[in-house]
């Protein structure tokens, strides 16, 4: 019986609110029937992690794994220069699509800014900083960053492909 048909059980008929009345006055627990507890399912593992989905998006659109794990040592800076380019244009992309990334702080990166909870996450202060125990004044270096929504796409894959970041290409003659 669920605790609705319980109390309406307690409401209708005098024995059982009597019962109730008594278990309750006494700390005890109420002797009418009780309730089975069903056992809570666990969420199910999901198959891939959102990390590597993510991964996965920079990879695709924007070729990140390829460029971090190319050693560039041999290549010059315009090339590499080059090459950052079409990383970087994909990479915001990816970003602003899945996070809307927006400033923490609306104030230009120079100014002077009044922290009034500097305990707050969205704020890390450097240089002199004392006993963070009210409002404090600086200037401000890096407007940070927060996102607006968090949207990562929904995998569908198998389960045995879930660690694939990026296939492996095969040019078929």
């Amino acid at each position: 019986m669920g605790r609705l048909g319980l109390a309406l059980k307690i409401l209708c008929s005098s024995e059982a609110a009597q019962r109730a009345a008594e278990a309750l006055s006494d700390g005890g627990t109420p002797a009418l029937e009780q309730v089975p507890s069903k056992p809570v399912p666990e969420p199910p593992v999901p198959a891939r992690s959102d990390a590597v989905t993510l991964l996965a998006s920079l990879q695709r659109d924007a070729r990140f794994v390829d460029f971090i794990q190319e050693p560039i040592d041999a290549y010059s800076d315009a090339q590499i220069g080059a090459a950052v380019r079409d990383v970087h244009r994909g990479c915001r992309d990816v970003l602003n699509r899945m996070f809307e990334l927006q400033p923490v702080a609306d104030q230009p990166e120079g100014s002077d800014i009044e922290v009034a909870d500097p305990t707050a996450g969205k704020w890390r202060l450097t240089g002199n900083v004392g006993p963070a125990d009210g409002p404090v004044t600086g200037k401000l270096q890096h407007s940070g960053w927060k996102t607006t929504k968090c949207q990562l796409p929904e995998w569908n894959g198998c389960v045995d492909d879930a660690s694939v970041v990026a296939p492996a290409e095969v040019q078929v003659d």
